[in-house]
C-alpha cells in the first residue's frame, strides 16, 4: 500500500451562518482520514502546532481560529449557539458529503464540540470526539485558580479574575508565572510556558472579556447527554481552570465515552503538556471509528 501523498499547507475561509468569515487551514495528507482540530479562549490554531506536525503525516489535520481569535475577526454575537455554527460551517467547507472525522476540543474548543452535539452536519460528518480539558457547566464555581475554600467568596473572585478588562501586556518572567500557575502543571518545560503564554497574550483583550461571560454562565449538561458518537475524554490531575471533577462528570453522561483519561501532575494545557499522548489518542480514535477497513 503506497502511504497518502503529503500536500503543502492550505487555507481557507469557512462562512458561518451569521456570515462571519472563519480562518481555516488544512495541512498533511489529501487523502488521509480527516481529524477537525478546534481551539479553547484565548488561543488560535497555532496551540495545536505538535497534533498538526505529527498527524499530517498521514491524516488530513484541519484546525481554524474560533471568531475573534487569531486570523477569524471578532463578531457582536459570543454564544454557544455561534460556537456550533463556526464548527459546522468549518466541517461542510472542509469535508466530503458523507466523510467522517474525529473531531477534537480543547477547553471551549470542547465545548463548541458539545454545543453543536444535536446539529445535523455536526452529526453527519462526527466519527468520534476527543474532549481535552474542558467542561460543560458550573466553570467558574468549580474552578481553583483562586486557591481558597469553595463558595461564594472564591466564585466571585474567580469571575472578576478570568473576566478582567485589563490587557495581559508583553509576555514578562511575571506573567509567565501566572500563566503556568494558572493554566500548566508545575513540571511544565519554561519553552512550553512560553510557546502558551505567547499565544494567550496574542488574543485581544476585548475578545477575551467577551468569551469569558458566556463561559461563566455555561450550561452544557444536556448536550452532554446528545453527544452520541464514541467520545473519550482528557484531563490533568493539576487542571485548574477546568478540574478533573468536571471532565468525570461529563465522562459518567457520555452515551459513548471511550475512555477517560486522567494524566498526572498536568494541568489545563494537556495538548501542550503531553503532545504525544494527544495525539496518540487521536489516532486510536481515527483508526477505530474513521478509517473504513479493507472491503467494508
Amino acid at each position: 500500500m503506497t502511504s497518502a501523498r503529503v500536500i503543502p499547507f492550505r487555507e481557507l475561509t469557512a462562512v458561518s451562518a451569521d456570515g462571519t468569515p472563519l480562518h481555516v487551514e488544512v495541512h498533511g495528507a489529501e487523502t488521509g482520514p480527516a481529524v477537525v482540530l478546534a481551539h479553547g479562549w484565548t488561543c488560535s490554531t497555532a496551540f495545536w502546532a505538535a497534533q498538526i506536525r505529527d498527524l499530517a503525516v498521514d491524516h488530513r489535520v484541519i484546525a481554524y481560529d474560533q471568531r475573534g481569535h487569531g486570523r477569524t475577526p471578532a463578531s457582536p454575537v459570543c454564544s454557544t449557539d455561534v460556537l456550533a455554527d463556526d464548527l459546522e460551517a468549518v466541517l461542510a467547507a472542509t469535508l466530503a458529503p458523507g466523510e467522517k472525522a474525529v473531531i477534537a476540543g480543547h477547553s471551549m474548543g470542547g465545548m463548541t464540540v458539545l454545543a453543536a452535539a444535536t446539529g445535523d452536519v455536526f452529526r453527519r460528518h462526527a466519527g468520534a470526539v476527543l474532549l481535552c480539558s474542558t467542561g460543560a457547566s458550573r466553570l467558574v464555581a468549580e474552578s481553583t485558580v483562586v486557591p481558597i475554600r469553595a463558595g461564594r467568596l472564591r466564585t466571585w473572585l474567580t469571575r472578576h479574575a478570568l473576566g478582567s478588562r485589563a490587557p495581559l501586556g508583553p509576555v514578562t518572567p511575571v506573567a509567565k508565572a501566572v500563566l503556568k500557575y494558572a493554566t500548566m502543571g508545575a513540571g511544565s518545560a519554561p519553552h512550553l510556558v512560553e510557546t502558551c503564554a505567547r499565544i494567550v497574550h496574542a488574543c485581544p483583550r476585548k475578545v477575551r472579556y467577551a468569551w469569558s461571560h458566556v463561559l461563566s454562565l455555561l450550561d452544557l449538561d444536556h448536550a452532554v447527554r446528545e453527544l452520541s458518537v464514541p467520545t473519550a475524554v482528557i484531563v490533568g490531575t493539576g487542571d485548574r481552570m477546568t478540574p478533573p471533577v468536571q471532565a468525570r462528570r461529563i465522562a459518567a453522561a457520555l452515551p459513548q465515552c471511550v475512555g477517560l483519561t486522567e494524566l498526572p501532575g498536568l494541568g489545563h494545557m494537556t495538548p501542550v503538556e503531553a503532545p504525544e499522548l494527544v495525539t496518540a489518542r487521536i489516532r486510536e480514535l481515527v483508526s477505530t471509528y474513521t478509517q473504513l477497513k479493507e472491503g467494508a
